[in-house]
């Protein structure tokens, strides 16, 4: 009997079901991972919730794979031609070949796959694979986190605003309501009120958190004097951070949040399940857009002020130092932070003011022959800078040591 897999891929993951040895082919052949970071284990998580199990398929529902889409995973599976759905959003597919060996591809709509033709079937997995991908992305803000935590907590135990205070607690019971549906399989009517109310007080903290990354960017305003500066920006490199790493906690726990909605959505009112779906995904976005807009925020203060800094750095050299240092700091936390969470478009937008500044500053030949005094602090910078790109695949190297070469050009002559 030919071999057969189902594919099934949304915007952050894809789902491969069959037998486990076709599966395992498959990634081998195409050069995808079958173990590892971003990868997971579909299990009984797809086969009670979407019901493959009962369809009379030869297809095993707890053989199949979840894993994370990246850049370069995308480009490989592009090459399979699935087709996506305008309704659902889904790409989706049968691979089917003899003795196994996939060669061909065939539509749901003219497969014999289990799918065919139940679109509430396709509902289900489609929620299991967002649960999945907000499960991994809880993960890795987890260890974002894992550092710094412990300042976090001091954070939230310092503050009087009842809301940032009561965040420690959501995330007691979030974390309880986690391990009760790994255990049982579902979100009980007990459990869900538990845990119904707590994505207010995650929003107030997470606004809360905004605020006061918009109050430290004010921070450097209408500061002429190089000394108000880089007090002001010594004060945002400390505090950024930590301010950043609140926010993180509030975007793991609003996914975790998400997860268990879904699951309610489910049980309680299946025939909106997609729609609450596709609208979770928006709402997400929007947090992440408006994240994204503070930090970026933030960042072009620091820029402004590392600008002011180097405009009189031949008066102040040592405080003009310090600020493009601060500056330098700010800017890779917030590269990280992005990274985390996966906010692309606001790591283009820094990479691009970036590079546009570098260009700027090897034009600059009358700064430059006063600015051997910042020179290790920008160097320091960048390299550090280079390192938390690369760890989010958004370095742009050549164009880096381009610039670079250039500079040291400029200076030899000088």
């Amino acid at each position: 009997m030919d071999d057969e897999i189902q594919l099934i891929r949304d915007s952050d993951g894809l789902a491969i079901i069959g037998n486990q040895a076709t599966v395992e082919r498959f990634l081998l052949s195409e050069g995808l991972p079958s173990k590892g970071p971003g990868t997971r284990r579909l299990g009984s998580a797809l086969g009670g919730a979407a019901g493959i199990a009962q369809t009379g398929s030869n297809i095993a529902a707890d053989s199949g794979l979840w894993l994370k889409v990246t850049k370069e995973s995308a480009q490989r599976i592009d090459k399979v031609g699935l087709r996506k759905s305008a309704t659902t959003g889904l790409e989706t597919g049968v691979l089917k070949g003899p003795k196994g060996q996939i060669d061909g591809f065939v539509e749901f709509a003219k497969g014999a796959g289990p799918l065919k033709g139940n679109p509430a079937q396709l509902a289900n997995i489609a929620t299991v694979m967002a649960q999945l991908a907000m499960q991994q992305a809880m993960d890795e803000i987890a260890d974002y986190l894992a550092t710094i935590d412990e300042k976090v907590d001091d954070v939230l135990r310092a503050q009087e605003d009842q809301a940032l205070a009561r965040m420690i607690g959501v995330d007691f019971v979030l974390k309880e309501a986690i391990t009760i549906r790994e255990q049982v399989g579902r979100i009980s009517e007990v459990t869900w009120s538990k845990v119904q109310n707590t994505s207010t007080t995650i929003a107030d903290t997470q606004a809360y958190a905004l605020r006061q990354l918009d109050a430290l960017a004010e921070k450097t305003e209408r500061k002429s004097k190089v000394g108000d500066l880089a007090k002001a920006s010594k004060e945002i490199e400390s505090k950024a951070r930590e301010w950043l790493a609140v926010l993180a906690h509030c975007f793991q726990l609003q996914d975790a949040f998400a997860v268990l909605e879904l699951d309610r959505v489910r049980e309680t009112t299946p025939h909106e399940l997609d729609q609450h779906r596709l609208g979770l995904r928006v709402a997400r976005k929007n947090r992440m857009d408006l994240i994204s807009e503070c930090t970026e925020r933030l960042v072009a203060r620091m820029h402004t002020a590392a600008r002011t800094a180097n405009a009189k750095v031949l008066l102040h050299p040592t405080t003009s130092r310090e600020v493009v240092h601060a500056r330098n700091h700010v800017e890779v936390a917030v590269v990280d932070f992005h990274g985390r969470l996966g906010i692309e478009r606001g790591q283009e937008s820094l990479e691009a003011r970036r590079w546009k500044e570098a260009a700027v500053e090897v034009r600059d030949k009358a700064l430059e022959k006063g600015a051997e005094n910042i020179d290790a602090a920008r160097r320091l910078g960048t390299e550090t800078l280079g390192r938390a790109r690369s760890a989010t695949g958004k370095l742009s190297s050549e164009i880096t040591e381009r610039a670079l070469r250039r500079r040291r050009g400029s200076d030899e002559q000088g």
